[in-house]
């Protein structure tokens, strides 16, 4: 039972993966992610029905557009493969559980925030909105039924907490590169509102750990970078990458890492 279920949710996140992929390039665009249905990005023709299988299609149609023959970006199966992914190691990990449901949920959030910030340097608030719509539901769960596990706090207010201190502190950074380089590069004002649903979900501890781990994953790779002079001291660099892999291993790990907190 357990294996079917894993496959069939293996499956259902690659599909789902392929619908964010929608949203990546449509929203920055503000063109509707439901119409018109999916077409090529280089010569605009719609995509048939056969050719939108998650992974399989890129892979039968060697990576080319059916129509045109323009190379498709490989960040379409990548997406699909991750999302799929990530959904599986989520039920491996909680089995049939509602943190399944708490991280799968943030999972799929997060994505395309990640790909959105990475090309065009910008966290659209829609994102924001959705996950906190969903992290109230994460939070009326954990008063009316149970604790979850994320918060380690049976209390109801655990996660507002979290919410307010992670997209605080962050806020106070943004605001210190804004005093100090006179404009918004050191820190955008999409990455402090981002960890507003984030915190919702993850909780005061595990967010905390989250903004220092995607601090500590931004700084290594700049400096990597600058060595390698791919960037320029000025340079400005997305955080929402780093915010986006941080929560997404803070929340897998989120049992084994409350055990050392």
């Amino acid at each position: 039972m357990d294996m079917l279920f894993s496959i069939l949710l293996f499956i259902l996140g690659m599909c789902v993966g392929s619908f964010l992929n929608v949203c990546i390039h449509r929203i920055p665009m503000g063109k509707s992610i439901v119409f018109p249905s999916s077409e090529c990005t280089n010569c605009g023709e719609k995509i048939r029905s056969t050719d939108l299988i998650p992974v399989v299609s890129y892979i039968m149609l060697r990576g080319k557009c059916r129509e045109c023959n323009n190379p498709i970006s490989i960040q379409y199966p990548v997406v699909e493969l991750i999302t799929g992914l990530l959904w599986l190691v989520s039920f491996l990990k909680y089995g049939f559980t509602f943190e399944t449901v708490a991280i799968i949920f943030l999972i799929t959030l997060l994505i395309p925030v990640a790909f959105i910030d990475l090309k065009y340097m910008i966290i659209p608030n829609g994102f924001v909105i959705t996950g906190l719509i969903g992290g109230i539901g994460v939070v009326i769960f954990h008063a009316l039924y149970r604790p979850i596990i994320f918060y380690d706090s049976p209390l109801w207010y655990a996660p507002l907490i979290g919410m307010i201190s992670a997209s605080g502190i962050l806020f106070i950074i943004a605001l210190i590169g804004y005093i100090i380089y006179r404009n918004d590069g050191a820190m955008g004002m999409g990455d402090v509102k981002i960890f507003l649903p984030i915190g919702l979900i993850l909780g005061f501890k595990l967010s905390l750990l989250t903004l220092v781990f995607s601090i500590f994953l931004g700084g290594i790779t700049s400096i990597f970078l600058l060595l390698i002079k791919k960037v320029e001291r000025k340079s400005a660099i997305p955080f929402g990458p780093f915010i986006v892999l941080s929560s997404i291993i803070i929340g897998l790990f989120a049992c084994e890492i409350l055990k050392y907190y």
